[in-house]
């Protein structure tokens, strides 16, 4: 995506209207718009990532990324593969303690995820986020082969429930 058009656009604004002002006021227009290209440049990228990060959020099966390639931003949609997790068993209701309530808050947009995940298996947000977090601490717990401990390696991404 070319940004140029926009801020010629917004170039073009700018010197209409200071058009009235004068030549001189124009002048200084044209001189200030020159100048703020860059910062109206980087506005434009960061509204493009928010932009991008918020449909992602959204999106079960792909992302959305920027990519700079110069001075042009390139929107990439990728597809990702839908996860078909072997889920354990709900816990049992009874025998191994008692149950006890939890608060817990989170974004809006991550409830309503939640809550279509739930509801897509069949089941309540209550024993969806309880699958969830037994199948986080099974995991853990359970050592995966070719892997150590501490691998040393730095890994980075995003989340999407």
């Amino acid at each position: 995506m070319d940004l140029t058009p926009y801020l010629e656009a917004l170039r073009a604004d700018l010197a209409a209207a200071a058009a009235p002002g004068g030549p001189e006021t124009t002048r200084a227009a044209e001189m200030l718009g020159h100048s703020l290209e860059a910062s109206a440049r980087l506005a434009l990228l960061e509204a493009l990532s928010d932009a991008a990060a918020e449909i992602t959020t959204r999106l079960t099966d792909a992302t959305v990324e920027v990519r700079l390639r110069g001075r042009e931003a390139d929107l990439v949609v990728t597809r990702t593969a839908p996860e078909q997790p072997d889920l354990p068993p709900p816990p049992p209701t009874g025998g191994e303690g008692d149950l006890t309530r939890l608060t817990l808050r989170m974004a809006e947009s991550l409830k309503t995820h939640v809550e279509q995940m739930a509801a897509a298996e069949g089941v309540s947000v209550n024993a969806w986020l309880v699958r969830a977090v037994t199948s986080s601490l099974t995991s853990r717990n359970q050592p995966q082969p070719g892997r150590s401990e501490r691998s040393g390696k730095r890994m980075t991404g995003y989340f999407q429930a």
